[in-house]
Parts: structure tokens; sequence; C-alpha cells
């Protein structure tokens, strides 16, 4: 039984992913049910599309900044958020760390709509704004993967030894919090760059047409040719692998 239902979802989520790599070798598919034909131009025409070509390095750009900026800002919420847990403040952390995630994404890109469309910040369709929109998205994942660790770690006791050899509170944090964090780090900085590079609901409202990202320009895609929208589909996935293997192996191979 437990079999049975693991093969029908391991289905449910390799099918997409199988018709995907179908479509992006098959000549063409125009009201059939697989494609006819077998070629692999597709992807040389997504190669030599300048427009895909900006979009990957926009959604790369994009990624990047939210991985460095999440860096800075969720290490010392997260210390922040498990200090007021042990204080007594277990409930206000969760509501700060699972706000962002309960509000809806296209809640968040109405408002941004508002607010940076207007002569005081004219600000919409701009790079930076988009940036700022995914770092708030994928905020909390980052923040709560390090909480998580913080709790597993039970990091307390080893401050308080620290502290009874007379280290502040930054040398606690340097010393002891943060080389404790590197795994967890890792694989929560993994975890951004995969929901960002994916995004498209608040990037397809709030990018400019020079500033499209990739999933953006794929939705577009799929109105043209099926092949060439069913290639650019499966380089994404295999990028999102790849990262994925890479970022793993990374992960095993620490000591």
């Amino acid at each position: 039984m437990i079999r049975g239902i693991s093969l029908i979802y391991g289905v449910y989520l390799l099918l997409p992913i199988v018709l995907l790599m179908i479509g992006s070798l098959g000549g063409s598919w125009t009201n059939t049910l697989l494609p006819t034909g077998v070629t692999g131009q597709w992807y040389l025409d997504v190669w030599q599309d300048t427009s895909f070509r900006k979009a990957f390095w926009n959604s790369l750009v994009v990624a990047l900044a939210a991985c460095a900026i999440n860096t800075v800002l969720a290490l010392p919420l997260a210390y922040s958020l498990y200090h007021g847990a042990r204080r007594g403040g277990a409930l206000a952390a969760r509501i700060v760390s699972a706000m962002p995630v309960a509000v809806p994404a296209i809640t968040l890109a109405f408002g941004y709509m508002v607010v940076f469309n207007t002569d005081l910040a004219p600000w919409l369709g701009t790079m930076p704004l988009l940036i700022a929109a995914h770092v708030t998205l994928t905020l909390p994942y980052l923040t709560n993967t390090l909480l998580a660790d913080l709790r597993h770690l039970d990091l307390g006791r080893l401050e308080q030894a620290a502290a009874t050899l007379g280290a502040s509170g930054w040398q606690q944090f340097a010393g002891i919090v943060l080389p404790s964090l590197n795994q967890s780090l890792l694989s929560g900085l993994v975890m951004v760059a995969a929901i960002s590079v994916g995004e498209f609901g608040v990037s397809n409202l709030l990018t400019s047409f020079q500033n499209r990202t990739y999933p953006v320009l794929l939705l577009q895609a799929f109105y043209g040719a099926t092949g060439f929208a069913c290639a650019a589909t499966v380089i994404l996935l295999i990028l999102a692998g790849a990262s994925a293997l890479l970022s793993s192996s990374l992960i095993k191979a620490r000591p």
C-alpha cells in the first residue's frame, strides 16, 4: 500500500518533467498527444535568443543579491528570535518569522505597486525594487532554517560557558554561533536561490520589459513555439538540479 502510494506520487512529480523533456526534443507538437519528429534545434534557438540570455542573467543577479542580503539580515534576526523565545517571547518569535510566509505573495506585489508607482517613489520596474521584493519573500525561509538549527544545537550552554570565560556577546556570536550555522546557512541559501529563480507571481507584476526574469519570459514563450518553451524550461530544471546536487555535495564534504 505504502509503495503504491509512493509510486503514484513519484509519477505525479516526474510526469510533467518527462513531458517537458519529450517536448523539448520534438519537432512539432500541435493538437497531438506527443510531439512528432526529433530535433535538438530548440536548445540552440534558446541559446541564440538574446532576450532569454538577458532574462537568465537578470534572474541570476536577483537570486545572488537576495542570497547576499538575506545572509546579512537572517543571521542576526534568527539569533535575536532564538534568544527572544528563550526569554518567554516564543509566540512573538513565531509570529515574526511566519508572517511574511502567511501573507500571500500577490498581496506584497500589489502593495509594492501602489507604493512605488508614485511621483515620490517611481521605482516600479527597477531591479533594486525586484531584489527587495525577492528578499522579503525569501527571508522567512532562511530565518526559519537558521532558527531551527539554533534550537537543535542548544547553543545556550556553550554561550554560558563562553560568558564565564569572559567572552563578550559579539565574541559568542562570532566564535560559537556563526561556525555552528555553516551547514544550515548553506542549505538555506540554496533554498533562497531556488525560490528566487523560480518565482513568477511577484516578478511578473513588478518587473519591466528590460528587467524580465527567466520565469516571466518562459510564460510568454509558451504562447509561441511549444518546443522552444519546453527546451527553455528544461534548461532551468537542469540548472536547478545541478545547483542542488552541488550544494548537497558541499554540505557532505564539510567536517
